[in-house]
């Protein structure tokens, strides 16, 4: 079972249902995050490195202010099987506030049980919820996961992502 705020859902964790809680993550969730987070960087590395003083800085303000971020975190009883960070911005193109899918991950062990997919209806739930109008995920090329994006709606740009650090 998935406990979503006040909303149960049935989730598949093997051949029988095992009982999962999805919720929002705060400052006692860092240290259940982290080891996650790392293990999401031997399958799918950031473009930037993953310096874990700075994560867990950055992680500690996402979960403590809902203006930038929230975060969510996939439990198999009391064990963290995933989690998800969704990101906001604005933009004119876009017509105004908008979500982004910063990351999503669940552990090799529980993946094709359902956990991703309903961590994708919880993204989309939470960004309406906050009044997002898009939803958006940048995926590396090769991700198998892009499949499963591409089935859920997400299409792909004829646009390149560029980036600039400006603290260097």
């Amino acid at each position: 079972m998935i406990l979503i705020a006040n909303f149960i859902f049935l989730g598949k964790a093997t051949p029988h249902f095992m009982p999962i809680s999805i919720a929002s993550a705060s400052s006692t969730d860092i240290e259940s995050l982290l080891p996650m987070m790392r293990r999401m960087q031997e399958d799918d590395p950031w473009s930037q490195p993953f310096h874990e003083p700075t994560v867990r800085a950055n992680l500690a303000e996402l979960v403590t202010n809902s203006v930038y971020a929230v975060v969510y975190l996939a439990n198999e009883q009391l064990t963290p099987v995933g989690y998800l960070v969704i990101c906001f911005d604005y933009s004119l193109e876009y017509r105004g506030k908008g979500a982004w899918i910063d990351e999503l991950f669940v552990e090799a062990a529980h993946r094709g049980e359902g956990i991703g997919t309903q961590l994708l209806d919880l993204a989309e739930t939470a960004a309406r919820e906050h009044k997002a109008k898009f939803l958006h995920l940048e995926v590396n090329h090769g991700n198998p996961a892009i499949e499963l994006y591409r089935r859920r709606g997400f299409v792909d740009h004829e646009r390149y992502l560029m980036s600039k650090p400006l603290d260097q």
